[in-house]
């Protein structure tokens, strides 16, 4: 019986438009579901009075060579805009104020970011054994073992919150940090890892994410999905799938609908390239362990916060890409993007964009809140941590109830019966940014993988 097209993709957010255009540019034919009434998920880009803001990632890290060839097939490589060179300043908040992390050996001897006692802890590292080669250990028993208590409160723990939205006590480092993971089974010491392991990463091609450049778009970040969704075509808004049939054949059928009218695609494969929590219930007939699993990874829930300021109104000179917040200073964000600062045309002469984040594992009840006391919050932190005297232009809220999911431990184990699945029942794929990382980065370079997986397994039925 003959099928509608290849490859469905269910999902339309960046993991599921970056799989279907790399499987449409290996000659596979391939549609996209898309529940929501638009393709890009988190990723969003807004305008208002001139302003130019970000409903999900601001930015992305140039981590690896992939991200330009895509840019390159899609045409849209001119339109990329690399951070300004004063984003290479990142701040934390140490003491109620706004410190600068240093980014050169010479500075971090100087910097009034970490005390000496921490630097000095420093130079014991390359003495630390390594950990038993199956432990897993969360972020923040890795870094107090092999950097220190400081470390963790003014480095990594604002880091995670950063990358995670998460807590560093519960994040997984083999699942998380796979890279530090290997660094430390490898070469035994971080430090002897980042040295001798230069080679390795530079023959790779890849670019370790706390030496990648940062960058967006002239148009902002939607540019990247609304380019992704043009080039793929056959993209369905407003369609939820609801259940996903393995025919005698070893073909598939979606059902679904739209308006409520039934979709019905007979297809040769299926990519799963939705949230957790929503792939679960698709694999619970299927597939019961791999969705007893995705059903268990937790999200965290943020608010984003543009807020849109007379450049006067605001004291800081705003130098830099922004500041994040470690849990031992007690405040109420997580941190904030100068996103005026980082690119240009983010906002009219005379007018600054600052971009806050809230909630987060470490503050999950601040959702509940509503958007005016959220906004309210927000400039609070913002007078006393950068000197926002006056009240803000506007402000935007966006809530993500489910915005970034948890590499917590025993992540990989949760992920074993969804790699037992792809492998029990082919033609079935898994797709998304709770596999492989949470960036941007990281879901093209997932994305491009599984079309390759894709890409051969239908090689394999027309040999068939």
């Amino acid at each position: 019986m003959p099928t509608d097209v290849d490859v469905l993709v269910i999902g339309g957010g960046i993991s599921g438009l970056a799989t279907a255009f790399g499987l449409k540019q290996r000659g596979a034919s391939v549609e996209v579901f898309e529940a929501a009434s638009r393709a890009g998920g988190v990723i969003g880009s807004r305008h208002r009075d001139g302003v130019l803001y970000e409903r999900g990632p601001n930015s992305t890290l140039d981590t690896t060579p992939l991200l330009n060839t895509l840019l390159d097939e899609l045409g849209i490589r001119g339109e990329r805009r690399d951070a300004a060179a004063v984003a290479a300043t990142r701040f934390i908040v140490r003491g109620g104020a706004l410190v600068a992390l240093p980014t050169t050996p010479a500075a971090f001897l100087t910097t009034p970011a970490f005390s000496l006692g921490a630097k000095m802890r420093l130079l014991r590292e390359p003495l630390i054994a390594a950990a038993p080669a199956g432990a897993e250990e969360s972020i923040a028993t890795f870094v107090r073992r092999r950097l220190g208590n400081e470390f963790l409160d003014y480095a990594i723990d604002p880091f995670v919150s950063g990358v995670y939205a998460g807590d560093p006590e519960q994040i997984s480092v083999p699942a998380a940090f796979p890279r530090l993971h290997a660094l430390e089974q490898k070469y035994g010491s971080l430090i002897k890892g980042q040295i001798l392991g230069a080679r390795e990463r530079k023959k790779s091609g890849e670019t370790a994410k706390n030496a990648a450049g940062t960058f967006s778009f002239r148009a902002g970040m939607q540019t990247l999905t609304d380019a992704l969704t043009r080039a793929v075509g056959r993209v369905g808004t407003g369609v939820q799938a609801r259940r996903i049939e393995r025919n005698a054949d070893g073909s598939w059928t979606v059902v679904g609908a739209h308006a409520g009218e039934p979709v019905l695609r007979r297809v040769k494969a299926v990519v799963l390239a939705t949230p957790a929590y929503e792939a679960a219930k698709l694999s619970r007939e299927l597939a019961p362990a791999a969705a007893k699993g995705l059903a268990a990874i937790e999200y965290a829930a943020i608010a984003g916060a543009a807020s849109a300021y007379r450049r006067e109104d605001v004291a800081h000179s705003l130098a830099g890409f922004g500041f994040l917040v470690p849990k031992r200073e007690r405040r109420a964000i997580l941190g904030t993007l100068f996103s005026s600062s980082m690119f240009e045309g983010r906002a009219p002469e005379g007018v600054v964009l600052l971009t806050s984040f809230l909630g987060g594992k470490r503050n999950p009840e601040q959702l509940a809140k509503p958007d005016a006391k959220l906004a309210q919050i927000v400039h609070g932190e913002l007078s006393a941590l950068v000197g926002a005297r006056a009240q803000p232009l506007w402000t935007e809220i966006t809530r993500w109830q489910h915005a970034i999911p948890q590499y917590t431990l025993g992540h990989l184990e949760r992920l074993r019966p969804v790699e037992e699945t792809e492998r029990a029942l082919p033609g079935l794929f898994y797709c998304a940014n709770y596999r492989g990382g949470v960036s941007v980065g990281d879901c093209v370079k997932s994305a491009h993988a599984t079309a390759d997986t894709v890409t051969r397994f239908l090689a394999g039925t027309r040999g068939a």
